[in-house]
């Protein structure tokens, strides 16, 4: 479980590096998806192209590629236009895994996996599903796709020198040192001004919907998690008709998908923190942060504190008031005895640092720390960051963004100055080529989700539902987790795992939104 914290907080840090159709252009991107006009000869050329399937690992010290080969697995690369309303234009290389169904007699169809991110490569992760799931990898083949431009589809790289923000810290100082930074991120990358418009959900959505058609396939069955459903909800606004069972897991708003996604986090990342403070308090004899929820709080309050007066030395580290949230926002990994013992074990050295003791950090902590200060050498917060400003616009005034974090400077003090600071978009370089999508049709599907999720609010989980008037919602009460099916990222649930398996596997779709509950012992 201490890997699956390290996983979680590299995923939770990624989320934070960046940070009905309208309009003509739109309308010239999306003419040939479903329910538009058949598609011209532009089109039938990528979705009739002949692919070549090899073998999936790229070089000796390609681990990933070696595991996915072992388990019998074929990769390949699909071209696809750059600009979907240009499709005699320029193409890219997306890159994709497959892995065949188990039984090949019951064989229904295709299941493409996309974990989240956004920018998260995805070809090596079908592989978890099968390990995870063997009932549903028994009759789906399994596909993992590298969104465009992240992995191995053609990688964006701005050499961005570091990957983040972070917080807008205690005062105007520090706001303004962040604002320079996300001016010289956003700068690096205009370098990349032709693509980075076409770096869209969007976009990613119509690459999938290209290697539906070059597999063969009718319609497209798919499982999203976090930033996934988002990709998800997409494709089915566009290909309605092409869609067959649907499992979104942490469903995002799809009304704010975009920059300013996190604005909303406030109140479900003090919750977490504080269920996680009163499993701490109840863990007194070995942490010592406090006897009581309150008095755990208190601790990390003065943590706090202590960064806004002057960085706290931790090992070889320097945590600073930009970084500190970052780190506590660590606490969404997940709430199993395992994951909060990290995290306590981490506060502790923390609280000590403050004290102005000498310590060393515990090696979640170190690895944490040590990604917050790298540079973004493979790309992929630049990557996610585009995603991000190719979707939705942002407010190009960074005293919008002061004046929201002054507003919350009370009530939300630990993570307002993060969740609320401006990201790169409000400087970047190149405005989205469309609207946002216009989230609303009636395609049945399976949404589940944790009352208590940190990182997809319930209420924009309940959005996103009553938007996809033919989903069912299956809750997760008492869950403070981000992603709940498979154990995939967090802790798996018996209740929600058998929901979403008697759906893939055998078609039963619930006929009403129902709930499950956290058993003894987290599962």
């Amino acid at each position: 479980m201490r890997g699956r914290r390290t996983v979680a907080a590299g995923a939770v840090m990624a989320v934070l590096a960046g940070g009905a159709v309208a309009g003509a252009r739109a309308g010239a991107g999306t003419a040939w998806a479903e329910g538009g006009r058949a598609p011209g000869e532009g089109m039938a050329r990528f979705q009739r192209q002949e692919v070549v399937w090899r073998g999936c690992q790229a070089g000796p010290d390609d681990a990933s590629g070696k595991e996915l080969d072992e388990a019998g697995a074929r990769c390949a690369e699909i071209t696809v236009p750059l600009d979907y309303s240009r499709p005699d234009g320029r193409t890219i290389k997306i890159a994709v895994s497959r892995l065949k169904a188990t039984d090949s007699r019951r064989r229904r169809g295709v299941l493409l996996y996309n974990p989240g991110g956004p920018g998260v490569p995805a070809m090596y992760l079908a592989l978890k599903v099968r390990q995870a799931e063997p009932a549903v990898a028994a009759r789906y083949d399994l596909v993992g796709m590298d969104p465009r431009f992240v992995g191995r589809s053609g990688p964006l790289n701005c050499g961005w020198p570091s990957g983040i923000v972070g917080s807008a810290g205690p005062d105007r100082r520090t706001f303004d040192q962040g604002v320079a930074t996300a001016r010289d991120l956003a700068a690096r990358c205009a370098v990349h001004r032709d693509v980075l418009p076409h770096i869209s959900t969007r976009n990613t959505a119509r690459d999938m919907d290209v290697v539906r058609a070059v597999l063969g396939e009718a319609k497209l069955s798919y499982l999203g998690s976090s930033y996934g459903t988002y990709l998800g909800a997409v494709y089915l606004q566009l290909f309605p008709r092409r869609a067959d069972r649907v499992v979104l897991d942490s469903a995002v708003n799809t009304e704010l998908f975009g920059p300013d996604l996190t604005s909303t986090q406030g109140p479900a990342l003090a919750a977490a923190l504080e269920n996680w403070a009163a499993w701490a308090a109840r863990h007194n004899g070995r942490y010592r942060l406090g006897a009581t929820t309150a008095e755990v709080l208190a601790t990390v309050s003065r943590i706090n504190q202590a960064v806004n007066r002057g960085p706290l030395r931790v090992g070889g580290h320097r945590v600073d008031a930009r970084v500190l949230p970052m780190v506590l926002f660590t606490v969404t990994s997940g709430d199993s005895e395992e994951v909060y013992a990290g995290f306590a074990a981490d506060i502790r050295v923390l609280r000590d640092a403050a004290r102005g003791a000498e310590v060393t950090p515990t090696e979640v902590l170190d690895q944490v720390l040590t990604g917050l200060s790298s540079p973004d050498a493979d790309g992929s917060a630049s990557a996610q960051t585009a995603i991000f400003c190719a979707d939705r616009a942002a407010s190009r005034d960074p005293e919008t963004y002061y004046r929201d974090i002054q507003a919350h400077r009370a009530d939300e003090p630990l993570f307002g100055p993060l969740i609320r600071n401006l990201t790169p978009c409000s400087f970047w370089p190149a405005a989205p080529a469309e609207p946002p999508t216009r989230v609303r049709n009636d395609v049945p599907l399976l949404m589940v989700g944790a009352d208590g999720d940190p990182g997809a609010v319930y209420s924009g989980q309940q959005v996103t539902h009553r938007a996809l008037r033919g989903s069912r919602l299956v809750t997760l009460r008492g869950a403070f987790r981000h992603t709940v099916y498979a154990g995939l990222f967090a802790p798996p649930n018996a209740c929600v795992d058998d929901v979403v398996n008697r759906y893939l596997v055998d078609g039963v779709l619930p006929d009403r939104d129902s709930t499950c509950l956290v058993a003894r012992g987290g599962r």
